[in-house]
């Protein structure tokens, strides 16, 4: 029989394993996780003309399938891509192990010594779509935060998945340390990702990431906890007193850089007081870099070409050309708009004044929150985590970019010299 006939058992046989060298990882040295990461940054390096097959067949068989212009791109992994993709295992090598840090420590009043140490989730089931890198990324930060992981990739990426999953085992082979540590299902059917989140004796935590569709199904069906963001409906607020450079220059990236990221900036708000200086020129620029502008009706009687925005608009998560524009009053109706219509993911305000910059970072309830940068900043690997498994935009038990410390937990320890309670 082959091994997809029954999938249930398939996913079963995957958590067992899982789970056992889940046990294994939590007392691996930290040494053999940074040569496991190492090995397979080379093996990746070796494999190029391999992954960019993998990647091309994958791509032919997207287009072929009719696959959206946004998702096509997540999928698409270039020379440059396999190099960066390498080159960030080798970052989550050189960074501290979080495993075994013990922290907080305090004397009670009885003698005994009280802190927290920190220690791995145990099995991070991750299902996502299209994005291949994401395959090396999972890998890196569940093996050095001392986890097993079950990936689950798009159909769409299945041949590169597993290009990289092999690349993944020769990297834990070479470090002696349990292949089923990271473990890439095999199979497109859609009944694995059912499976994955109902096993809770297998499975710690599940990480999704992809459409909105997939993550809410997640988190409807799921019986382990998930850690989730369902939009990225960023925004850029142009303050009153905004340097306009400035303001142009980080409009530009946060909308232009790339179209089809949950860290994209989708809307757009310019202070009343400076709007008749900067709307035309800021909407220019995107009109020139092929965005389409849905504005209210101040900002269309400013901009020409922009049309309508609905209320649903102000709401829209675009990964498109397109973005929603609003004049505002203030500081005050910004905050107020953003955190009505925002995902609570990624929002930037843009002005020299500090103290309207201090009550947005404060006022604006979302994981990231910035000050004269772009929303494009918005990323594990930019601020410092080597890599990221997803952007939660939920407050527990991580928010914003899920790195190391993320892949973790702490328990209590106690340090006692022979002491009792009376």
């Amino acid at each position: 029989m082959d091994r997809f006939d029954n999938i249930e058992q398939y996913m079963e046989t995957l958590g067992r394993a899982a789970r056992a060298a889940a046990r294994e990882m939590a007392r691996a040295s930290t040494a053999a996780k940074n040569a496991a990461l190492l090995a397979m940054a080379a093996d990746i390096r070796v494999r190029q003309a391999e992954l960019l097959a993998a990647n091309a067949a994958d791509l032919a068989a997207a287009r072929a399938d009719g696959l959206e212009p946004a998702l096509l791109d997540r999928l698409t992994l270039t020379a440059k891509g396999i190099e960066a993709m390498a080159a960030g295992l080798e970052q989550v090598a050189k960074l501290p192990d979080p495993i075994g840090e013990i922290s907080d420590m305090k004397f009670r009043p009885s003698g005994i010594q009280v802190g927290r140490m920190r220690v791995p989730l145990g099995v991070v089931g991750i299902i996502y779509e299209a994005r291949p890198n994401v395959t090396a990324d999972a890998a890196a930060l569940c093996l050095k935060s001392g986890n097993a992981a079950i990936l689950r990739g798009g159909k769409e990426a299945l041949r590169c998945n597993q290009a990289i999953a092999a690349c993944v085992r020769t990297g834990l082979a070479t470090a002696g340390l349990p292949e089923a540590a990271v473990q890439v299902i095999a199979t497109t059917d859609r009944a694995a990702v059912g499976h994955l989140v109902a096993m809770p004796e297998y499975v710690d935590v599940i990480v999704p990431r992809g459409g909105k569709g997939l993550i809410e199904r997640i988190a409807k069906e799921a019986r382990v906890p998930v850690i989730k963001h369902l939009d990225g409906n960023c925004h850029v607020y142009i303050d009153a007193n905004a340097d306009p450079a400035k303001a142009l220059s980080i409009l530009e990236n946060a909308k232009t850089q790339r179209l089809g990221t949950c860290n994209t900036a989708e809307s757009l708000l310019i202070a009343r007081p400076v709007a008749v200086a900067l709307a035309p020129t800021l909407c220019a620029m995107l009109t020139a870099k092929g965005v389409e502008i849905r504005g209210c009706a101040e900002t269309r009687a400013l901009v020409p070409q922009a049309r309508a925005a609905t209320e649903e608009d102000y709401y829209t998560e675009y990964l498109a050309a397109i973005i929603s524009c609003k004049i505002v009053a203030d500081v005050d109706e910004a905050i107020a708009h953003i955190n009505k219509y925002s995902s609570a993911h990624t929002e930037t305000i843009v002005t020299e004044d500090y103290t309207r910059a201090l009550r947005f970072l404060r006022e604006v309830d979302s994981s990231s929150v910035m000050v004269n940068a772009s929303t494009r900043f918005a990323d594990g690997f930019e601020y410092g985590l080597g890599a990221e498994i997803g952007i939660s935009t939920d407050k527990f038990h991580a928010r914003g970019p899920v790195g190391l410390e993320g892949l973790t937990s702490q328990k209590w320890v106690v340090f006692g010299n022979g002491e009792v309670r009376t």
